[in-house]
């Protein structure tokens, strides 16, 4: 199979961690059809690679993103019909072209959201509009001190639509959503760690990326059975009662509870020394 090859997006393997650079640094990493197209591929790439075992998601440049890239994509946004009137036909086919792009966009960015490996964010100058949405599908996130955040669209008349305003509310709440949503204001780093959409904010773009690939290190030293099952669990009990949660993750080590992984580590901790784990 061919290696993944972009012109927007950069992967890095050291070890078990991989970083997917957003790599447009002289257009601010605003995101084009190229982005849109390239994402879930990068992400898929690394969900097949088995060495790898948590990703880092950061970019190249002054700025984490701009969001869309709205020179390139704005006429697409605008070609939308109103279904009425004498071009009903024509303006339910522009509306279809509409719905289809942004299902696409959309699945971009769930890719992110669904792969098995843990990934983090490092985040710094301004993160915008898609970088939000982008951000919000991954599982942690860390900023550097200098990033600023916001949810752009309604400022540019347009409801946001690749996924903030379904995930941020699990994420900060929504009275907070609502307030970024409706004013499309800027917020500092400090704010978001504040309101928990970061985990913390401190540095700079540098440090925040050497703190994201440590916490991608802990991570990886740890069995990858064990990691993606979290995960897995984590993600299947969102919307479902305790006992539904309870039931999925017994189903889930009844069967992958008997593992090498797991005698590695009861061997290694008799033995008094670091466990080595394969995965399996």
């Amino acid at each position: 199979m061919d290696a993944f090859a972009s012109s927007v997006i950069t992967i890095e393997k050291k070890g078990h961690v991989a970083t997917l650079w957003l790599d447009r640094p002289e257009a601010l990493n605003a995101m084009g059809s190229d982005f849109w197209n390239d994402l879930p591929l990068a992400i898929n790439e690394l969900s097949c690679d088995s060495e790898i075992r948590c990703i880092v998601i950061a970019a190249k440049g002054k700025h984490f993103s701009v969001g869309l890239d709205i020179k390139e994509m704005g006429a697409a946004l605008m070609a939308g019909g109103h279904g009425s009137g004498s071009d009903a036909p024509e303006a339910e086919k522009k509306n279809a072209g509409t719905y289809a792009m942004i299902r696409r966009l959309q699945d971009s960015v769930s890719s992110v959201e669904k792969c098995p490996k843990p990934v983090i964010a490092a985040i710094h100058g301004y993160c915008i509009g898609g970088g939000v949405d982008l951000i919000a599908a991954c599982d942690i996130r860390l900023a550097s001190s200098d990033a600023v955040f916001s949810v752009r669209e309604a400022k540019i008349a347009i409801v946001a639509d690749i996924g903030s305003l379904q995930r941020l509310p699990k994420i900060i709440g929504m009275g907070h959503v609502k307030e970024l949503a409706y004013t499309g204001m800027d917020i500092t780093a400090t704010r978001a760690a504040e309101i928990g959409l970061v985990n913390h904010a401190q540095g700079d773009r540098h440090a925040v990326l050497a703190e994201a690939h440590n916490l991608a290190e802990e991570i990886a030293a740890n069995s990858p059975l064990a990691v993606e099952g979290t995960k897995a669990v984590i993600d299947a009990g969102d919307g479902k009662t305790v006992d539904e949660g309870l039931e999925f993750v017994a189903q889930w080590n009844s069967i992958h509870l008997a593992s090498n992984d797991l005698q590695e580590a009861m061997i290694a901790f008799m033995e008094k020394r670091p466990p080595k784990f394969t995965g399996s």
